[in-house]
């Protein structure tokens, strides 16, 4: 025999079917978003040390006296693709430009650009 309050129950829970697939249809993008945009938080991080340390490495070649072309081209070896290295000489300073894009989902909710360091060093003279 079954009682009244089961039933009553059981007509209470079936109202609510498919509420929890909504729920999970709603929070599991958010979640997504969420972890995309903090991964990207993190990658613009990393791209900003590798920035600082390429414009580093091109500054202290070209202090040397390699050419230009040699040390644009080892700055660039370790930044993301779609980085630009600018390297200029004046008197007896070298200044080295790098910009680097943000990541692609910084991208999309408006972030311009990414990181953009310099590095100056005085050229050293060979005796």
């Amino acid at each position: 025999m079954s009682s009244p309050r089961r039933w009553a129950c059981a007509e209470r829970w079936r109202g609510a079917a498919g509420t929890v697939t909504a729920e999970i249809a709603v929070a599991v993008p958010a979640v997504v978003l969420v972890l995309s945009l903090a991964l990207s938080g993190i990658a613009l991080g990393a791209d900003s040390v590798r920035c600082h340390d390429a414009a580093r490495v091109g500054a202290r070649e070209l202090a040397r006296g390699e050419s230009e072309g040699r040390a644009v081209s080892d700055a660039r070896r370790a930044l993301p693709r779609g980085s630009s290295v600018t390297a200029s000489r004046s008197g007896d300073q070298v200044v080295v430009v790098v910009s680097v894009p943000p990541p692609s989902a910084l991208r999309g909710i408006g972030v311009g650009s990414g990181p953009r360091c310099s590095s100056t060093a005085r050229v050293e003279e060979v005796t």
